[in-house]
């Protein structure tokens, strides 16, 4: 069947299962694999651009951010990158240093923010490039471009977290090989498309 939907794929999960009484437990199941999947996943459609004002020590970050690609502050029409510290180097700098604030050279993700050192002396335009988490499906939003793109990855990422909660459902090895597959294909697809043409050489990411 085509798996272009929230409600196929979890038609799908249980026609897979072999299972009529899960219908409560399979968005869970879905739920757990998008989760899994913006961990483990990196490609270039998850990438966000975040542009605000930095006008203080923290700053919050996007409701869907992943993870950091890149941090830079526009000073003279020009982006200057911040570079990533530890909490605790950031830390050691702010106890050590006798500048209290300035042009933010560090920063770190502490409790959900952006912690910046020096804090800045005055409002910075800053740009943030990072992952997003893969868009949840729901019956609202019943499709999402993950979904469009790889209706496998779902499948398989849903029936790998039905594991646990099935016990010992001996097809749960096979349903693991199939996801890390889709995985893999999905990471190399995405660097493929990033690096065409540049005559780069991608090294092989190996299993995750």
């Amino acid at each position: 069947m085509s798996i272009s939907t929230y409600s196929d794929l979890k038609t799908a999960v249980s026609d897979w299962l072999n299972r009529d009484d899960l219908a409560a437990v399979v968005p869970t199941f879905i739920s757990l694999a998008e989760a899994d999947i913006s961990r483990r996943l990196k490609h270039w459609r998850m990438e966000m651009r975040s542009t605000a004002p930095f006008a203080s020590r923290f700053t919050a970050l996007p409701v869907d951010w992943n993870s950091t690609v890149s941090l830079s502050l526009n000073i003279d029409g020009r982006d200057q990158p911040i570079r990533l510290a530890s909490v605790a180097d950031i830390a050691d700098q702010r106890s050590t240093s006798s500048v209290g604030s300035g042009r933010p050279e560090l920063y770190a993700i502490t409790g959900g923010q952006i912690e910046l050192f020096p804090a800045p002396a005055i409002s910075y335009s800053a740009e943030l490039v990072y992952l997003a988490s893969v868009p949840a499906l729901t019956t609202a939003a019943p499709t999402n471009w993950l979904l469009t793109l790889s209706p496998d990855l779902y499948l398989y990422g849903a029936l790998v977290q039905s594991a646990p909660y099935l016990k010992d459902d001996q097809r749960a090895p096979i349903w693991a090989g199939l996801y890390q597959s889709a995985l893999d294909g999905l990471n190399a697809s995405s660097d493929e498309q990033r690096y065409s043409g540049t005559g780069l050489r991608l090294k092989n990411r190996g299993p995750q």
